[in-house]
């Protein structure tokens, strides 16, 4: 093993002879690469719960968390932009993703311009990051020239920044005010930070942003009570989420539904007993959305 390299690019140990090896051996190997590294995920809980901390007072500011990336980070974070306003109901411009090449990293995606170190910085100022924004940025070296000079600028600019990588004394931490440090180590495939560094990320973005979505008060007893059923599937979920949040039949909660045009929370506040609409949505607007304590006003 070459020790002059960064962890994420030296060969792993037990790679040797991964080629000659039966498919079923290969995919038991990659496997518990996996594993290995999303164990680093627990040792990074407290500098998790701290960029927690701040993509929520940004957000309860009125400010926006940016996800700033490149290369396969990109993709693992555009996802989890997009998916938290369909799950949560969280307004889409309230989460935005920087990313190496922009949106046309979907259909061509290539390295180059995450060397870009000038761009990265002129990408953070034309999306107007301010004192507002939380910026988490994403790289597995730690030294992604995009993404270490755009959460400098991000720095630089006033915002809240986050750092994940995937090396520790990451240059990309420097400009952090929060570091948290993912010690996935070698890659089964020396280099190939999509899969074990990769899988951590995933993880760490999950949970940042689900944390979020529980301390905005999104959710409720484990039920994403703000997601937006527009189809057949979230509709029945809905109907089972306001039957067990209002304990009570299925088809009072699908009437619930109905007068509620599927929003989850007034509908459980009238199945729960509020007299009407009007009712339901004053005592969600006096507690802030907290589902819990408008129930709780209800005498559930």
């Amino acid at each position: 093993m070459a020790t002059g390299l960064r962890r994420t690019e030296q060969r792993h140990p037990e790679s040797l002879g991964l080629d000659a090896r039966s498919s079923q051996e290969v995919l038991a190997r990659l496997l518990d690469g996996q594993v290995q590294a999303l164990a680093s995920v627990d040792a990074a809980l407290p500098a998790i719960a701290e960029a927690v901390a701040l993509a929520a007072d940004a957000l309860d500011r009125g400010g926006r968390l940016v996800y700033l990336a490149a290369g396969s980070p990109a993709l693992i974070a555009l996802a989890d932009a997009l998916e938290i306003p369909q799950t949560y109901g969280e307004p889409a411009e309230r989460f935005a993703a920087i990313l190496a090449g922009g949106l046309d990293i979907v259909r061509d995606f290539t390295g180059g311009p995450e060397d870009d170190a000038a761009a990265g910085r002129r990408d953070v100022e034309a999306a107007g990051i301010g004192a507002c924004d939380c910026v988490l940025a994403v790289s597995a070296s730690g030294s992604t020239p995009f993404v270490v000079a755009g959460l400098q600028a991000a720095r630089e600019a006033g915002a809240a920044t986050v750092a994940v990588a995937n090396n520790a004394g990451a240059p990309i931490f420097a400009a952090a005010d929060v570091a948290i440090l993912l010690d996935t180590g070698p890659e089964v495939v020396a280099g190939s930070t999509r899969m074990g560094a990769g899988t951590a990320q995933k993880a760490v973005l999950n949970m940042i942003s689900t944390a979020l979505a529980v301390r905005r008060g999104h959710v409720h007893d484990g039920h994403m009570v703000s997601l937006r059923a527009d189809n057949a599937k979230l509709l029945e979920r809905a109907a089972r989420m306001v039957a067990d949040a209002a304990d009570t039949t299925p088809e009072t909660a699908a009437a619930a539904l109905r007068e509620t045009g599927g929003e989850v929370k007034p509908a459980v506040l009238l199945a729960a007993g509020a007299p009407d609409l009007s009712d339901a949505r004053a005592r969600l607007a006096r507690t802030k959305g907290d589902l819990r304590r408008a129930l709780q006003e209800l005498g559930r």
